[in-house]
């Protein structure tokens, strides 16, 4: 493979209540992407199409997400999404209620560009 990776960003998400791991991984994802900003699309008119993005997500319960409904999610490349075990399970000790936590990595690479 010749793409090359150009930016790894990293997020956190979580649900304090509904043990919902599909909401903790959207919320990774988003939290992920807001750290990002990328003009060399615009400044090099590369289109965004070219652009493969690769999503890791980290859960005590991997088989809990629906891989293909956070792909949908991204807003530009060719996404893909592989969740992993990972993240944290929080229970609190009196009530019993548990904080799911879920992390994200988001690669982005590019076709290498060496020849521009």
């Amino acid at each position: 493979m010749t793409d090359q990776r150009f930016i790894i960003e990293m997020g956190m998400g979580n649900d304090l209540y509904g043990m919902d791991y599909q909401k903790a991984a959207t919320r990774a994802i988003e939290d992920a992407m807001r750290h990002s900003s990328i003009p060399m699309f615009e400044v090099l008119d590369i289109p965004h199409d070219q652009m493969r993005v690769a999503v890791t997500i980290g859960v005590q319960d991997p088989a809990q997400l629906d891989t293909t409904a956070l792909a949908a999610h991204l807003p530009r490349g060719q996404a893909t999404v592989r969740a992993v075990t990972g993240g944290l399970n929080s229970t609190h000790p009196q009530t019993g209620n548990t904080i799911v936590i879920a992390t994200a990595a988001i690669e982005a690479f590019l076709p290498n560009q060496a020849a521009r």
